[in-house]
């Protein structure tokens, strides 16, 4: 199973969770895309990375990958979802795309709910590593 982690990647407290939701997807047997290893952190990369603006190289990268994967894993985490994940999830719901959401963050912004554009496109919602590994260990894509 192909997974695109798509989430907050900005900060060292996000990208260590990616990481760590990484490690748990690959020990379940799961080949994964994480933007931040696989695509380069904007911030992190020279203006432009093979000829062509990083904005451009990251975004032709990035989708890409959206094309390769089985499924998409939306981290809902954050005062409101990440923008970037949030375009990702839209994309991968459109090229009908496996959508997983997973959320240990307790903050939603509407009244105790997240956007139902978001939460509508996702099949389910895992809240802890635990849901997580369950899920795709026994899921099959």
């Amino acid at each position: 199973m192909k997974i695109y982690i798509a989430g907050p990647l900005f900060s060292s407290i996000e990208k260590k969770q990616n990481e760590e939701i990484d490690r748990l997807l690959r020990s379940c047997g799961c080949d994964t895309y994480l933007p931040q290893r696989d695509g380069g952190c904007f911030a992190e990369l020279p203006r432009y990375v093979k000829g062509k603006p990083k904005e451009v190289f990251l975004h032709e990268k990035d989708i890409k990958a959206l094309d390769w994967c089985d499924a998409i894993l939306f981290i809902f985490d954050g005062r409101v979802p990440d923008e970037g994940a949030c375009f990702e999830l839209g994309y991968a719901y459109a090229k009908k795309k496996r959508c997983i959401g997973f959320k240990t963050d307790t903050r939603s912004l509407i009244g105790g709910a997240d956007n139902l554009m978001l939460s509508v496109s996702v099949e389910i919602i895992l809240h802890n590593e635990e849901e997580l590994r369950s899920f795709f260990e026994h899921s099959s894509i």
